[in-house]
C-alpha cells in the first residue's frame, strides 16, 4: 500500500479514485477508461506541479519517507558481486553502516553506506541509520583497504546523524567522527559520495568528504534536523517549516552554495515512486564521475578533495 505524505493529500484522493473505477471496470460491464484516463492525466499533473514547488521542509519529508531505496537497494540495482566486510576490528560490527567490496560497471570499488532499514524489526537491527563510533571505524578501516588496493570509494549517505546516547560518546563518537572524515580528505583514490536521503550533521559528513558530493534532487543535508534548529532557535519543533527555508538545506541552494557537486534527478514525486530509476540515474552518475577522475594522480585526488573543502564558507 502507497504511503502518502501530508501535503500529497490532494494526489492521495485523485489516485484513489482512479483505483476505485479501475476496481468497477474489472466487476462489471460499464466503461470507464475515459474517465480513469482524464484522472490519470489530471492525478499526474498535480504531482508535477506539487512536486515542482516544494518546500525545503516538504523535502526533508519527502528525503525521510519510508519507501526511499536504502543501501541494500541500490547494492541490488548498481553493484556486481557485493561481498559484505563486518566489524572495526576492536569493538563490534555497527548495522547503521554497511560496506564491502563490489564491481561497478566492470570496476572493482569498496562501497560504503547507512542502512536505515525498511520495516520495524529491520530499523532497529539497523538503529535507524544512526551509527555508533564502531560503525565510524568500520568506515575508515574499509577505506584503508580501499586505499591500500587502489579501489574508488562510493559512499552512499541517509542517516538523520550519528547515534547521540551515552555510550557512543563514552566509546569515543566525536573523535570516531573526526577520524572518518580525515581519513576520506587522505584517500589516494577517487572518492565520490551520494546524499541519497538525509544528511545529517557530522555523522554524514564523515563518509561524505569526497572528491565529488552527488545529491537527490528531494534529499536533504544540514548541520542539524529542521526540528532540531528550531528548539534551539524558537524552544519549539513546531517552527520547523521555517528552521528548513533559513538553514538552506536543499539540493538546489547546497549546489549553489558548492557544497555539493552535481544533482541527481528523481522521478517524478520522489524516488520512492519508481526506485529502479531512481537508482539507475544514480549509477549513470556515479560512473561518470569515477570516469572523469580515473586519469587524475594520487596527489591530484588529494588535493582536489582538500581545496574543495578548505573553499566551503
Amino acid at each position: 500500500m502507497k504511503t502518502y505524505l501530508d501535503f500529497e493529500r490532494p494526489i492521495a484522493e485523485l489516485e484513489a479514485r482512479v483505483a476505485a473505477l479501475r476496481e468497477t471496470a474489472e466487476n462489471g460491464d460499464v466503461d470507464v477508461s475515459p474517465e480513469v484516463r482524464k484522472l490519470e492525466v489530471k492525478a499526474k499533473k498535480l504531482l508535477r506541479d506539487t512536486y515542482g514547488k516544494l518546500s525545503p521542509w516538504q523535502k526533508a519529508q519527502v528525503a525521510r519517507h519510508g519507501e526511499r531505496p536504502h543501501f541494500k537497494d541500490y547494492v541490488a540495482g548498481i553493484a556486481e558481486d557485493f561481498m559484505a566486510l563486518a566489524g572495526d576490528r576492536g569493538f563490534a560490527d555497527d548495522q547503521a553502516i554497511i560496506g564491502g567490496l563490489a564491481r561497478v560497471d566492470g570496476r572493482k570499488v569498496m562501497m560504503i553506506g547507512h542502512e536505515k532499514g525498511d520495516d520495524t524489526a529491520s530499523r532497529l537491527k539497523h538503529n535507524f541509520g544512526m551509527a555508533k563510533p564502531e560503525g565510524y571505524r568500520k568506515a575508515i578501516r574499509l577505506m584503508q583497504m580501499a586505499d591500500r588496493f587502489g579501489l574508488p570509494v562510493i559512499s552512499l549517505v541517509d542517516t538523520p546523524g550519528a547515534f547521540p546516547g551515552v555510550q557512543a560518546e563514552e566509546r569515543g563518537q566525536a573523535e570516531a567522527i573526526a577520524r572518518a572524515t580525515e581519513q576520506c580528505l587522505q584517500l589516494k583514490v577517487p572518492m565520490v559520495a551520494t546524499i541519497v536521503g538525509e544528511g545529517g550533521s557530522g555523522g554524514a559528513i564523515a563518509i561524505a568528504a569526497a572528491n565529488r558530493v552527488l545529491m537527490y534532487e528531494h534529499a536533504v543535508y544540514s548541520v542539524i534536523s529542521p526540528e532540531g534548529c528550531a528548539s534551539i532557535l524558537w524552544r519549539t519543533a513546531d517552527k520547523a517549516a521555517d528552521a528548513a527555508e533559513a538553514m538552506r538545506i536543499t539540493a538546489k541552494h547546497l549546489k549553489e552554495l558548492g557544497v555539493i557537486d552535481r544533482i541527481v534527478k528523481e522521478p517524478l514525486g520522489g524516488a520512492h515512486r519508481d526506485p529502479q530509476k531512481a537508482i539507475a540515474n544514480l549509477k549513470r552518475a556515479i560512473v561518470e564521475e569515477l570516469d572523469q577522475m580515473s586519469t587524475l594522480s594520487a596527489d591530484e585526488l588529494v588535493r582536489q578533495r582538500r581545496e574543495k573543502f578548505l573553499a566551503i564558507g
